[in-house]
């Protein structure tokens, strides 16, 4: 079954060498193999102010992220990749989180007396990729995994994205040619299966 799918590459730097722009584009390359519509949003190339009010949340968020957040809201399945910086996403992905998600995106206005906002992801899912230089075993146990369960827990959970997956992958900080072909040949398969 065909997908629209939500790459979203969360490295802020734009070297090209990157890798995880090398994942995100092996991702995209499963998916259009297998049929998939394909959709991306490079934060590095994006450039907005950080949100620093409430009556800022409550408006709509400037451009370029106002268009970009359309592609998740096309979307039926969404991709996070970004490496893990001093034990959370880099800020720049958690500033475009927080502009894409003003003006009611994620989370609307309670419906029908209830008491909890309306989740304006449902029906959507989501796969977050991490990767680090620390044994994935480490941040997994030693660190409670605590940015990526944040992130399932608050942004994606609360607003209705599900099933959730998510991928982390450890040892990153020397990646022989052979694993990063590994790497890369697992992202593909990512892309094609896209669940």
């Amino acid at each position: 079954m065909s997908r629209n799918i939500c790459i979203i590459d969360g490295h802020p730097d734009g070297d090209p060498y990157r890798l995880i722009h090398s994942l995100a584009n092996a991702y995209a390359e499963g998916a259009v193999a297998a049929g998939h519509k394909v959709t991306r949003i490079k934060v590095s190339a994006l450039d907005f102010p950080l949100l620093d009010s409430i009556a800022d949340f409550e408006t709509p968020p400037p451009e370029p992220v106002l268009s970009e957040r359309n592609k998740i809201a096309a979307a039926d399945h969404v991709v996070i990749l970004f490496p893990l910086w001093l034990g959370g996403m880099p800020a720049k992905l958690r500033g475009f989180f927080e502009q894409a998600a003003r003006a009611s995106f994620f989370l609307g206005l309670a419906k029908d007396g209830a008491h909890w906002p309306a989740k304006m992801m449902e029906g959507k899912s989501a796969h977050t990729i991490i990767t680090m230089g620390m044994p994935g075993l480490v941040y997994r146990f030693g660190m409670d995994a605590g940015s990526l369960k944040a992130l399932e827990r608050s942004a994606l959970g609360l607003s209705g994205f599900k099933p959730l997956k998510h991928t982390i992958l450890g040892g990153m900080g020397d990646v022989s040619p052979e694993r990063y072909a590994q790497l890369c040949e697992e992202m593909r398969a990512f892309g094609r299966d896209a669940a």
